[in-house]
């Protein structure tokens, strides 16, 4: 299993849960291998030249769908082949707990009466919560000023220490500063579903705005892979992602459980693909 991003963080802790999970549905073991750098492209390409047997699969993540638009890199989902995806964490959009809006609503009223006012913060620019809270202004058509930080934590304590007016970081990046009386809340989710860590705190869909974006991680392919042994693949990560021990670790650690097939992951990829060459056309942010 090739993992794009550094080992510890969210994307490696659960490629290795499946993995280590993997070998009581199949007749071998996986091992995990992090090959990193070039926002996740050194990774995706080592996932797309591997020999097509089965014995390779990649844990993938958003990124695939926007580097290439980014001109940061060449690959992009059609060098690869969807297994299954496990994981989507929405974007939300925090707001200090003392700002002048309570809704998702208000908070778009505010920025329209006070045109680039309204500083978001984000994991830095290109990432994917830019690209989130880029999305939905231009869904919501207010004008607001996007400044990037070094990671989800440093973009959230912006927030905190008045730096920014808000942030657009995965709900769980955010719990801390929000649970129990925190200094932030939660306006809005960017999900198809509320988030467990926060019921009741609405998706932006509830309110109006027919707009979802977030992170997302899923497992992968070099694409001439045959297909007996991409359904093989399916279907034990499949048996791993129903177990209670995999659910259980997700609930957990607030990693979001969404699961698509093989069909399903790859026809979700390529209109990712195209949705975010659209956004980032429109932000002026690429080569291409």
């Amino acid at each position: 299993m090739i993992c794009p991003w550094a080992a510890g963080g969210g994307t490696d802790r659960t490629g290795r849960k499946l993995a280590s999970l993997a070998g009581d549905y199949m007749d071998t073991s996986f091992y995990v291998t992090n090959k990193t750098g070039g926002s996740g492209s050194i990774g995706f390409n080592a996932i797309a030249n591997a020999e097509p047997d089965g014995h390779t699969v990649g844990v993938t993540t958003v990124e695939i769908c926007t580097i290439s638009h980014l001109g940061i890199a060449d690959v992009n989902p059609t060098d690869l082949r969807g297994v299954i995806q496990y994981n989507f964490d929405p974007a939300s959009i925090t707001v200090p707990r003392d700002a002048p809006y309570d809704t998702i609503g208000e908070f778009v009223d505010y920025a329209k009466d006070n045109p680039g006012e309204i500083k978001i913060s984000n994991s830095g620019i290109g990432a994917i919560w830019h690209l989130s809270a880029a999305g939905f202004a231009q869904e919501a058509g207010i004008d607001v000023r996007h400044i990037g930080y070094d990671g989800g934590s440093p973009a959230t304590k912006a927030v905190v220490n008045g730096e920014v007016e808000a942030t657009a970081a995965s709900a769980a990046e955010v719990a801390p500063q929000v649970k129990d009386g925190g200094p932030l809340k939660v306006l809005g989710v960017m999900g198809d579903e509320r988030v467990s860590i926060f019921q009741e705190v609405p998706t932006l869909k509830e309110k109006g705005y027919d707009f979802t974006m977030g992170a997302w991680r899923g497992l992968t392919v070099p694409k001439d892979t045959p297909e007996e042994r991409i359904t093989e693949l399916h279907d034990a990560y499949k048996s791993v992602y129903d177990s209670n021990e995999f659910q259980e670790f997700m609930n957990q650690n607030g990693f979001g459980l969404v699961y698509r097939d093989t069909e399903e992951f790859e026809s979700f990829m390529d209109s990712e693909y195209d949705r975010f060459g659209e956004i980032i056309e429109g932000l002026d942010l690429g080569n291409k």
